[in-house]
């Protein structure tokens, strides 16, 4: 017959708590060893094995790995409107007609189900509007608590890539975000920037992207010209200025259409191509002005293109060099008529429209570039702290110093823009040539970036970032410009940051002016130096002999003078 075999032992440790106990954290303590089952060997277990010989076995010095491919099906999202008609009413009854629509309405109103079934939905209404009353669903229970990053790893996470739906392919030359934070979209001009580069057939328009719909263009903004700059209206988020290539100077308002409401007349206009403008604090909300490589800058009121409200020739102060600009700061904090200028000779312009002489507004000029400064921004929590970027590296100023007070070091690559971030006082990002955006947080550290992202292997031609602080967009040279999200701790202001971020700036800016007091002495001391050797016409006779004197005794034997022998063959001291 058959041998019936014992069924496998289970072993099992039952755990009990009481029921109030449930959830809470587990108190282990240290206790001595137990046995809680003792397994024998069974020899008649044997039988059912069988001996493999010989056995074959491949080792690796590695661990084995497998590799599958998936390739998911893309979803392409597209916008449908559909409209929403008033029905349900009688054949009887015209809903176009107010008439019938009343005399309907007070029939149906006296019907005594119609009462009793308001009444008895009122009540139901009623209890349901307590209970969102006695409870806010929506309430944030630890509102205003900091959250501490400063362990977390930096990062930056690719959310989308907005690519120039055109067949000849432009670089993304300007960014400018929607200045409602909750209307995520941007608007990117496009253009290819060389001289007589661009190829027949080229599209001259450029696109607002939304965010949500990364796919296809929101709008279309179709200019005379290829668009270099094109900026929002911080109080009408309907209208965008724009600087063209051949000069001219427009505005667009999405409500009229995808042409420009109004251009300047290009007799009137820039001579080379608009690189920035930007829109100017004013109660009506049309000012704006633009800057050029030609030397000038522009003041204009939309309201009137014929010809710009006034203009300044860019020269430094006792200068004749006529400067040409590519970027452009303007923030009313510092001033509502002080704005700045970053030139391609890698000069920094301070100037002020409403200056008491006309020859003073150009101010200040701050030397520190060798090539075009591409990007230029106040920090928007100290004002009097500007940041340029140009050639190898990005420099800090105060606005009341010739010299930077803080450098970065220099990269390998070309350096082509940035920005200060809109919340944190200590972080700014810079974009280079080969592809890298870095991100640098002063507040951590100075020497190194905190983050660097390889973005692209196209050179990084322009960048922005939402004034939320964790949505920024950076544009490529083939046209790409990839939405990437931040996380938390690069957007939030870690606590005490600001108050240390403003006690770096003041230490660094003492330094630089006692480094500047002592280089003024320094050249001073030389000066009065030059005036003396002028003034000094030598020692006299008398003067000689003591000094041979004094030099013999100390090192030549006494008792021998020059006369009886060649100072090169004088006997010295022993």
């Amino acid at each position: 017959g058959h041998e019936e075999r014992p069924a496998a032992m289970e072993i099992y440790y039952m755990y009990t708590k009481l029921r109030n106990e449930f959830g809470r954290d587990a108190q282990f303590d240290d206790s001595a060893s137990e046995v809680i089952s003792d397994i024998r060997p069974e020899p008649e277990l044997q039988e059912d094995y069988i001996e493999r010989n010989p056995v074959t076995t491949t080792v690796q010095c590695v661990p084995e790995q497998s590799e599958h491919e998936a390739n998911t099906q893309q979803i392409i999202y597209t916008n449908r409107g559909f409209a929403h008609k008033e029905g349900g009413w009688p054949k009887e009854v015209d809903c176009t007609e107010m008439e019938h629509v009343i005399r309907f309405r007070k029939k149906i109103e006296k019907d005594e189900d119609y009462i009793k079934t308001i009444a008895s939905r009122a009540g139901e209404v009623e209890e349901l509007i307590k209970q969102n009353n006695a409870i806010d669903i929506y309430e944030e229970y630890f509102a205003g608590d900091a959250a501490d990053h400063s362990s977390e790893q930096p990062y930056a996470k690719t959310l989308t890539v907005f690519r120039d739906p055109s067949a000849i392919k432009r670089s993304a030359s300007y960014i400018s975000w929607n200045p409602d934070v909750n209307n995520r979209k941007c608007a990117i001009a496009y253009s290819i920037l060389g001289f007589q580069a661009q190829p027949e057939g080229m599209s001259k328009s450029s696109y607002i992207w939304d965010v949500n719909t990364p796919n296809k263009p929101d709008f279309e903004l179709r200019g005379p010209s290829q668009l270099c700059c094109v900026n929002y209206n911080p109080k009408d988020t309907n209208v965008l200025s724009c600087g063209m290539y051949n000069g001219q100077v427009g505005y667009f308002d999405v409500r009229k259409g995808h042409t420009p409401v109004d251009t300047s007349p290009i007799e009137k206009s820039h001579r080379d191509p608009v690189y920035d403008m930007a829109w100017l604090q004013s109660k009506t909300g049309t000012e704006t002005f633009s800057v050029s490589t030609d030397g000038y800058v522009y003041w204009w009121d939309t309201r009137r293109l014929g010809e710009p409200v006034e203009e300044l020739q860019l020269k430094e102060k006792n200068g004749d060099t006529i400067l040409g600009a590519v970027s452009l700061e303007y923030e009313s904090i510092a001033g509502p008529t002080k704005f700045m200028i970053g030139t391609e000779q890698g000069t920094v312009l301070m100037c002020n429209r409403k200056a008491k002489n006309p020859q003073d507004r150009v101010g200040t000029a701050y030397h520190g570039h060798h090539g075009p400064v591409y990007s230029l921004e106040r920090n928007p929590f100290f004002p009097k702290y500007f940041m340029s970027i140009g050639d190898w590296a990005a420099r800090v100023w105060m606005e009341d110093l010739k010299t930077p007070i803080m450098t970065s070091r220099y990269h390998a690559s070309y350096l082509t823009g940035g920005t200060w971030s809109p919340t944190r006082p200590g972080v700014f990002f810079a974009i280079k040539m080969d592809g890298e955006l870095d991100v640098w947080d002063y507040y951590y550290k100075q020497n190194d970036p905190t983050l660097s992202v390889k973005v692209t292997d196209q050179p990084l031609t322009s960048f922005n970032i939402q004034d939320t602080g964790r949505l920024v967009t950076v544009g490529a040279s083939d046209g790409s410009a990839t939405l990437l999200e931040l996380c938390e701790g690069l957007a939030t202001m870690q606590p005490n940051e600001k108050q240390s971020i403003s006690q770096m700036f003041d230490r660094e800016t003492k330094r630089e002016k006692n480094l500047e007091a002592r280089a003024k002495e320094l050249r001073n001391a030389a000066k009065r130096a030059n005036r003396g050797n002028e003034e000094y016409e030598g020692p006299d006779d008398h003067e000689m002999e003591v000094l041979e004197k004094e030099f013999l005794a100390a090192t030549v034997k006494s008792g021998v003078t020059f006369d009886e022998v060649s100072p090169l063959d004088a006997p010295t001291r022993d």
